[in-house]
């Protein structure tokens, strides 16, 4: 059953209560078909192809460079930062709305008070030439970043053909976990060092938006480390200067 504009608080617990917040607890990620329904997500879908169209996807950008390695043999995507807010992600700010609202209830239920805000969204297109994004872990160094939402846009994907597959290897864990990019799919999963993640070659063109749910007090520290280490630096240059 689509999520259409009306759901209720309740329709929300439910699906956290029964499904999202039993698989994050036990498997770490959990997964949700048919978030939007086929008019809605198709109108989110609408407006990520004319941002690719117009240009506004651009090369998505490492942390840190490797001497003698490529950007593209690591992450090969391309892609554009919005709030939502911006004239043309209409559809894309009921999305979001509607998963701060999910994650809301999570949050509540998991009893974590401390998820209390988010990032921007990352819309992200794989081009389709076999482009993919080495194993990596979004939050290894204690940034912030607690949830990874993660909600897909490919009609009739066969992953056979397209590839694309997000594939998790959990923590501890013996098996991994192979995520199709399918149409009107929302993928959850800790963002920490439980869940490493790689996003295997893709043969034809792959859209999603991704969005991070932050633990306040854990960005916090992380904000005041990096302003610590900046004026540290500019301290140092001053001095050697």
């Amino acid at each position: 059953m689509p999520f259409i504009e009306n759901v209720s608080y309740t329709d929300l617990e439910r699906l956290a209560l029964e499904r999202l917040i039993p698989a994050l607890l036990s498997h770490g990620f959990c997964y949700v078909d048919g978030l939007l329904g086929d008019l809605a997500g198709s109108a989110v879908l609408d407006q990520v192809v004319e941002m690719h169209r117009s240009g506004q996807l651009q090369d998505g950008r490492l942390a840190g460079s490797i001497p003698g390695v490529s950007r593209k043999s690591i992450r090969g995507d391309q892609i554009a930062w919005v709030s939502g807010a911006e004239r043309g992600c209409e559809a894309i700010s009921f999305l979001l709305n509607l998963i701060d609202r999910l994650i809301s209830v999570c949050a509540s239920r998991l009893g974590d008070k401390a998820i209390r805000e988010r990032s921007k969204a990352m819309v992200a297109c794989y081009p389709g030439n076999g482009a993919g994004y080495v194993k990596h872990v979004d939050n290894p160094n204690r940034d912030g970043r607690r949830l990874t939402c993660i909600y897909y846009l490919n009609k009739n994907w066969n992953p056979k053909e397209h590839g694309g597959v997000l594939r998790i290897f959990p923590e501890g864990k013996s098996y991994v976990a192979d995520i199709k990019p399918l149409f009107d799919r929302l993928l959850i999963f800790w963002s920490d060092r439980r869940n490493p993640h790689e996003v295997q070659p893709s043969y034809s063109t792959r859209y999603a938006i991704t969005v991070w749910y932050f633990d306040s007090e854990e960005r916090a520290q992380a904000k005041k480390r990096f302003r610590d280490l900046t004026a540290s630096t500019e301290q140092q240059g001053s001095s050697s200067s």
